[in-house]
């Protein structure tokens, strides 16, 4: 079944961590991933990063465990912006 999840970070924001701001499972899932591409969001796909995703809440802050992960992530998407 597909997954897929929707973070936001922004360095502006002083509540700290990226949050989730969608996530979903089969149809969902699908729709997220269309929304994104529609927006020109980039995709990052990683089955081991989405399975812990899911099980978070909205607007959580991802946890310290996926920190590094996460950072990782957002340096891959900001350095396919720049392009």
């Amino acid at each position: 079944m597909k997954k897929a999840a929707a973070l936001q970070y922004s360095r502006d924001d002083k509540k700290g961590a990226p949050r989730v701001v969608a996530l979903g499972k089969g149809q969902v899932a699908h729709k997220i991933i269309e929304k994104a591409l529609e927006s020109g969001v980039p995709l990052y796909e990683d089955p081991v990063i989405i399975d812990k995703l899911v099980e978070l809440e909205l607007q959580q802050e991802i946890p310290e465990d996926l920190y590094q992960t996460v950072a990782e992530i957002l340096a891959y998407i900001y350095r396919l912006s720049k392009e």
